[in-house]
């Protein structure tokens, strides 16, 4: 993979790596960012639908195991590892090219005992690992595309079965899909309904939060009152996503 200075581009048969003004940022194959770094603050969340991911910290503000399915520049990994050392994060990523740019080009650490990333197929991996994580991170795209096989009614169903008792998988999906009211209705049928969602950026942005047992909204009114000082402790507007969450019973200003 080239890099140059000055406009930064890398270009990888479809893998590029950009940087303009200090934002340096990550291509699959389209113009769509799957992945942005500020240079001088490479431990940040700098696009809208990756905070809005951390949103499971309303109801779970202290996982021990969190697996993320998608790498991307890695910016959700390294977030937590900074947070949250106590935290272990497993990455899987089937394109080594992308593992490759994470670590070469966006500051992701070498694997150590709060961080390991793998390089394996995820839905075959999800199917392989039940109850190993309190939250699963899916953020599987190609070209702009969800990945299909990262969509379907039985990965969905194995992602439920490879969360520990009382965890969720939290899902970013493109809201202008067009095959996002499908997608949302599989999640659905995952979860026996227990399912909420957050939109980002006039619904450019769903993140789906799809919890393993009932109970989830009692456990974000208890948490209300200590969303102040979480906030504060992560740097995100938790806050504001518990305003904004809404539960799939409300699913009807999402198809509109």
């Amino acid at each position: 993979m080239r890099f140059k200075f000055g406009k930064r581009r890398a270009d990888d048969g479809g893998l590029e790596v950009t940087e303009e003004r200090g934002m340096r940022t990550l291509h699959l194959g389209s113009p769509a960012i799957q992945s942005a770094m500020r240079v001088s603050r490479p431990w940040d969340l700098e696009l809208a639908y990756t905070r809005a991911m951390m949103g499971f910290l309303m109801f779970n503000p202290m996982p021990q195991d969190v697996l993320m399915i998608g790498l991307g520049g890695g910016s959700l990994a390294k977030f937590i590892r900074r947070q949250r050392p106590q935290t272990h994060v497993t990455a899987v990523e089937v394109d080594p090219r992308v593992i490759a740019a994470a670590r070469t080009h966006f500051e992701l650490p070498p694997d150590d005992e709060t961080l390991t990333v793998i390089e394996a197929d995820g839905a075959l991996y999800v199917r392989q690992h039940p109850g190993c994580a309190d939250v699963i991170l899916l953020d599987g795209f190609d070209a702009g595309n969800q990945v299909e096989a990262l969509a379907t009614q039985r990965f969905y169903a194995a992602c439920r079965r490879a969360l520990k008792p009382g965890g969720m998988l939290v899902v970013n999906l493109w809201g202008r899909d067009a095959e996002f009211a499908e997608y949302f209705a599989r999640l659905t049928r995952a979860f026996d309904g227990e399912v909420g969602w957050i939109s980002v950026q006039y619904k450019t942005n769903v993140i789906v939060f799809a919890f393993d047992e009932p109970g989830a909204a009692a456990r974000l009114d208890a948490a209300t009152p200590k969303l102040e000082d979480l906030s504060k402790r992560w740097g995100l507007d938790l806050r504001g996503f518990a305003r904004d969450f809404q539960w799939a019973e409300e699913i009807a200003p999402l198809l509109e």
